[in-house]
């Protein structure tokens, strides 16, 4: 069941143009709407990659199906989409909410931190989690995290949001590239000494039960991508590509961003 957007907050950065909305569950959303400039896909890839996140054990957002209605879209004039030629009124309908990680005047959020305050993450082993995710859903995008803390807290928290462009975007195929779905500073893998750097996240994928992929997806409002056979092939796709993960993160090992310094068995 849809949570209710009761209010326009503001408007988000970013190419889906998304806007930050409370809800009548009392939370906060990040909204990204069908119609977007991206793609309406990135809705579902939004929610599919997110929930895969999650129960692999990684740090993400909540996420909800939002329902905004035409009278809220109609009475704020910032619910439009800006485009090259003029702007559009955003669409009506079910929309893709990812939970605010720390609600406002609570705390503080960050899309960067400077490297000599990555000491105080407290869970900064987590970005070898988010890269097996990465290089399992085949994001063609940099990786995006947020890092957060409550007021009066010293140490941050990371969680892993925008997870739009998994899956290709738009296009739901897997094109795969050693320096796809990677973060753009080496040094959030500092502390990556080997394989077991990457549990428990990695043997999480490689072993997680279809069904659960299922359940993962099974929410997702068809109008976000099209024919339930096309999601059906997008899951099937995903549980074959579990015994690659592994591979595909060598693969960026020996690239040329040589990402794991401390890694030092024999490179194969």
């Amino acid at each position: 069941m849809a949570v209710v957007a009761v209010q326009h907050v503001r408007r988000m950065r970013g190419g889906a143009q998304s806007h930050l909305m409370r809800c009548s569950d009392g939370h906060f959303y990040v909204v990204k709407f069908q119609g977007n400039p991206q793609h309406t896909r990135v809705l579902a890839n939004e929610m599919l990659a997110t929930r895969l996140a999650d129960v692999v054990g990684l740090p993400v957002p909540a996420t909800e199906v939002v329902e905004v209605d035409s009278w809220l879209i109609e009475h704020t004039p910032e619910l439009r989409f800006e485009l090259v030629h003029g702007s559009k009124a955003c669409t009506p309908g079910l929309q893709f909410g990812s939970r605010l990680v720390v609600p406002p005047m609570q705390g503080l959020i960050y899309d960067y931190l400077p490297e000599h305050l990555l000491d105080r993450v407290r869970n900064l082993g987590a970005f070898a989690g988010i890269l097996a995710l990465d290089k399992w859903t085949c994001n063609a995008n940099g990786r995006q995290a947020a890092f957060w803390k409550k007021s009066r807290e010293r140490k941050f928290t990371v969680s892993f949001i925008d997870q739009g462009y998994c899956f290709n975007a738009g296009e739901w195929s897997f094109p795969d590239s050693p320096l796809r779905g990677v973060y753009a500073r080496n040094d959030v893998y500092q502390e990556v000494t080997g394989w077991e750097s990457f549990q428990p996240w990695l043997g999480n994928i490689e072993s997680l039960d279809e069904q659960m992929m299922w359940r993962c997806a099974e929410e997702i409002p068809t109008a976000w991508y099209g024919e339930s056979c096309e999601m059906e092939r997008l899951v099937e796709a995903l549980g074959r590509r579990r015994s690659r993960v592994a591979e595909l993160i060598l693969e960026f090992r020996n690239s040329s961003r040589a990402p794991f310094p401390k890694w030092r068995d024999v490179i194969n």
